[in-house]
């Protein structure tokens, strides 16, 4: 059996596919599994022990048709490795029509309404009724395969070797410490850096044995300078300064995770972390930590809250995030917290 899966970005909806790949492997062992994906997110999965492969393509040259020849290489080796399942995780037409185009014995993916891309397939899943969350509409494209879902698996397994680099690296995050994650892609889905800044003086008030590492992309590195800066000597500045495995492997090191709704967060639940995720206009129920919904703080006495939408027309702009204290938050953090590093 040669299987295609399709889930080419974001870092959280890639982290979040993943239990379909290790259910794949767990009912066929002796599959060959690819994963086509975005060159930016290609080291989350290199070296993956179930996988034979990645097909890389990169993201931001799909604009140009000056680069389709690149895509249409893509397809050419997707057509040439004969797959007999070809699974589109992402939904879109684009990968719809990629699914189409790698001509494999049989196609599968996401329906519903999102740009037409159901047409592509031989067969359509469509998401349940209600807001169930991400991972469970990807597994029941399983269930339609009659392969088993279960959750004995381990989402993302520990990289001794870059572990090892962290610990070197960074010799603080062999202490107790909290990941920090202050950045998210929409501005409308990030907690005021304020906040921020108050409940790491907290915590550090609460629990004197405890740091902080804050993380996040090069895009975030105001945001790491000004928390960083709350208590230099207990704060890490990680923020542009890690590769993709590294941030999994740091994660994994820590005692617990505050965040926005970002991509680190479903790293934090993949590994088992404790996360504490602070959500406004985007809905828990279908992008939150996997598992584990009573870590989510939210204001859900809004009307308006979750919009689903990138930008703020409330009256009080962000009240459902900015209404969430530092006190509430630091308490709830400080309640979640592990007792020592993972080993």
């Amino acid at each position: 059996m040669k299987i295609l899966i399709l889930k080419p970005s974001s870092l959280g909806d890639v982290i979040q596919a993943v239990p379909v790949l290790r259910l794949l492997k767990a009912h066929w062992p002796e599959s060959e599994i690819h994963w086509w994906i975005a060159s930016g997110l290609a080291s989350l999965l290199e070296n993956d022990p179930d996988l034979s492969g990645l097909i890389v393509f990169h993201r931001q040259r799909w604009q140009s048709p000056w680069r389709w020849a690149e895509l249409a290489r893509s397809v050419s080796e997707m057509r040439r490795r004969r797959f007999d399942l070809v699974i589109d995780l992402q939904g879109l037409a684009r990968s719809g029509a990629v699914c189409w185009l790698a001509n494999g014995g049989q196609s599968i993916g996401l329906g519903g309404w999102r740009e037409g891309a159901r047409g592509f397939y031989d067969t359509a899943v469509d998401r349940p009724a209600g807001r169930p969350h991400a991972v469970d509409w990807y597994v029941r494209v399983l269930e339609e395969l009659r392969v088993p879902v279960h959750w004995n698996f381990n989402w993302l397994p520990l990289r001794p070797a870059i572990a090892a680099t962290v610990r070197e690296k960074w010799p603080m995050l062999g202490k107790h410490f909290l990941a920090v994650c202050p950045g998210a892609r929409w501005m409308n889905k990030r907690w005021p850096v304020g906040h921020f800044t108050e409940t790491i003086r907290q915590l550090a008030r609460r629990k004197p044995d405890l740091r902080f590492a804050i993380l996040g992309g090069a895009e975030d590195l105001v945001l790491g300078r000004d928390l960083s800066a709350v208590d230099p000597g207990r704060c890490v500045d990680l923020t542009g300064r890690t590769s993709l495995p590294e941030l999994v492997e740091i994660v994994r090191l820590s005692a617990g995770m505050l965040t926005n709704d970002t991509g680190p967060m479903h790293i934090a639940a993949a590994v088992g972390r404790p996360v504490t995720a602070l959500f406004g206009p985007t809905a828990p129920e279908q992008t939150g930590p996997f598992g584990q919904m009573e870590g989510v703080l939210r204001n859900g006495a809004l009307p308006c809250a979750p919009c689903l939408k990138p930008f703020c027309r409330h009256t009080r702009e962000l009240e459902c995030l900015t209404s969430l204290t530092p006190l509430r938050v630091a308490e709830a953090v400080a309640a979640r917290l592990i007792s020592s590093p993972a080993e």
